[in-house]
């Protein structure tokens, strides 16, 4: 089964398609990179798979459910996560706190009043666990706020994974992330559908990024999709040489 599909989708504004007819699959435990230019559509294809957008024709599935007409919060109940470009974490929160309050959201429980002592051992364990798994146990305890930018980064990765999602759209993880610090990054960002079935679909614009992750690469032109292949099979791609990738590469 497909664990996102995004069919014949369309937004217009006015009469000027923004996304235009994309057609794209994930499969279980893929890696799929959407590239293109800035204003190809690639954050606006992410807004109606999350939706917080709504497409003017076309649909949009997970896991063979169709979510069209869901909202982000009824999507993400269903495994959808997402991250975005600006970082967003509660500064003045430790970072097991910024994290157990997605595990407590996930949960439904975010909003009561009150907690057992055993509720709130079991959230904490699975938020510290959570961290393990993104490179981040050992800064548990700080404030959000102090954390470098790239450590933000996999702290909003961990926000995304205390929902226990099937399917991550990640809108440029290494944006702004220091040199020094997108390996460590990258690595993090590897191991998500490392032996655990969840399929990511990313968009990136650093191509050395794209190049070591990618399953697949689907590239994005004026709202339309281009192409789609292995990392090889796009490059190669002199239509795509010619749209995006041009000399450089």
């Amino acid at each position: 089964m497909t664990a996102l599909l995004v069919d014949h989708v369309t937004w217009r504004i006015g009469a000027v398609p923004i996304v235009d007819e994309v057609t794209l699959e994930v499969h279980p435990g893929e890696f799929v990179a959407l590239i293109g230019p800035n204003g190809a559509g690639k954050t606006s294809l992410f807004n109606l798979v999350s939706g917080l957008r709504r497409p003017t024709s076309g649909r949009v599935a997970l896991a063979g459910t169709d979510v069209t007409r869901a909202k982000p919060h009824q999507r993400a109940r269903l495994g959808l996560g997402r991250t975005f470009q600006t970082s967003a974490v509660f500064a003045s929160l430790s970072v097991v706190e910024n994290v157990a309050l997605a595990v407590r959201a996930r949960e439904g429980g975010a909003t009561r009043p009150w907690r057992s002592r055993s509720s709130d051992r079991a959230v904490d364990a699975t938020a510290r666990r959570v961290l393990t798994e993104v490179g981040l146990e050992e800064r548990a305890d700080r404030l959000a706020g102090s954390l470098a930018h790239g450590e933000k980064r996999k702290l909003e990765i961990a926000l995304v994974l205390a929902g226990s999602p099937a399917v991550l759209l990640l809108d440029e993880p290494m944006a702004g992330v220091s040199a020094e610090d997108v390996p460590a990054l990258v690595k993090v960002v590897k191991a998500l559908t490392a032996d655990s079935g969840r399929s990511v679909l990313m968009v990136e614009h650093h191509m050395d990024v794209v190049l070591e992750l990618a399953d697949r690469v689907a590239v994005l032109h004026h709202g339309a999709l281009l192409a789609v292949g292995t990392p090889a099979e796009v490059m190669a791609d002199a239509t795509v040489q010619e749209a995006y990738l041009g000399e450089e590469l």
